[in-house]
């Protein structure tokens, strides 16, 4: 089988993250497709030794953009596309029908209650959304969480499939050695309480509240992995809490270690807990990494835990989300002392190998799916 993954971008975010690590399971032969910024891990994909190329797309209204696309899918003679992320899920399937492609699948990454991928969904959006999905095989739900919401979309359930998100636990076990060593790199003394969070700084994921947290508590550290239009202003409220030097957010922090900040597996090692203050989630890819690491969790919404038993992460603990209900929790911890836990079940649940296999199956049923129950654009001309 050949396949081709389309997706909005490639820069380090968590469902871009996420197919890197998906690629290097798949019994399948892929090449990838980025229609703007192939930015870190198009480079790590590169180094894995995957074919990544850059459709150059200027803009969500960049309808240039589709036959370039179509083009390129026909030229591969591809027998399945997947498509990642909204302007992907949207072009990608229909580049996909036009080319002629036997089956394409769809993974929804980022759908929350309110928003996508960090955006207000509005009445068009859900609208473009809906009548492109029907272009496909199969939309992939990397969570229950998210499987509702597609339903509740209008989305049959016959066509949902859900595949959590999945981790390399291996990669994120903590390692004393890499804590000490993370630690010196970054000026931080062995016994310091170091308070870490990883994603996209921005507004939904509400860092400001670790900021915040963090800068009531003297003698605290905050370590950031991640980067994102709300830098400025996060340093800005850091230096304005007389907190800057106790704070730091690293940027992109890749997979490969030693080049820039260091990896997150790394950063993982030398905090004491993990915070995730989102609005919303998809899914929450890094509470589960953190889980892996023996962190204990502070999170304000995570259906990657929450749509399990409580005894699978045992670790993790919801919290409100307000500023001064976390800056009490880590106050207890700071007090009770660095704690290291052993990887709860819920680790081995979201296992990338079970992930994949988990894939192939949807992939199998797509293929084999009859070409006479997916919609031609002729026939949704004429609906309409």
């Amino acid at each position: 089988m050949k396949a081709l993954h389309i997706i909005t971008g490639l820069g380090a975010g968590g469902a871009e993250q996420q197919l890197r690590v998906l690629l290097r399971h798949l019994p399948v032969h892929c090449d990838v497709v980025t229609l703007t910024n192939p930015g870190a891990v198009a480079d790590g994909l590169r180094a894995d030794g995957v074919d990544v190329l850059h459709l150059g797309m200027r803009g969500n209204r960049d309808l240039q953009a589709l036959p370039r696309l179509t083009r390129l899918i026909r030229r591969g003679a591809y027998d399945l596309v997947h498509t990642h992320l909204y302007r992907a899920c949207v072009y990608g399937r229909i580049a996909a029908r036009l080319a002629g492609v036997r089956a394409t699948v769809a993974t929804e990454h980022s759908l929350g209650q309110a928003e996508i991928e960090g955006r207000p969904l509005t009445r068009p959006t859900r609208a473009l959304y809906l009548g492109t999905e029907r272009l496909g095989s199969a939309t992939v739900a990397v969570s229950d969480t998210v499987a509702a919401r597609l339903s509740d979309w209008g989305v049959p359930a016959e066509r949902i499939h859900v595949v959590p998100n999945g981790i390399d636990a291996a990669r994120f076990r903590f390692s004393a050695a890499e804590r000490l060593a993370t630690r010196a790199r970054l000026g931080i003394p062995p016994d310091a309480f170091v308070v870490g969070g990883v994603g996209r700084l921005v507004p939904g994921k509400r860092f400001d509240v670790l900021v915040r947290a963090v800068a009531a508590l003297p003698g605290a550290r905050l370590l950031v992995a991640g980067d994102g239009p709300e830098l400025t202003t996060l340093n800005t409220l850091a230096a304005r809490l007389d907190a800057a030097d106790r704070i730091r957010f690293l940027g992109e922090c890749d997979a490969h270690a030693g080049v820039g900040a260091p990896a997150v597996p790394a950063l993982l090692s030398a905090m004491d807990v993990f915070v995730s203050a989102s609005r919303e989630e998809a899914f929450g890819l890094a509470v589960v990494e953190a889980l892996a690491a023996g962190l204990p969790v502070l999170h304000s919404t995570c259906p990657a835990v929450e749509d399990l038993p409580s005894r699978q992460a045992p670790g993790a603990r919801r919290i409100d989300g307000t500023t001064q209900e976390l800056a009490a929790l880590l106050r207890e911890r700071m007090t009770a002392g660095a704690q290291r836990l052993d990887p709860p079940p819920a680790v081995d649940h979201y296992d990338i190998a079970r992930s994949s296999e988990r894939l192939m199956d949807v992939y199998a049923h797509a293929l084999t799916a009859s070409p006479s129950r997916m919609p031609t654009p002729s026939t949704e001309r004429t609906r309409r």
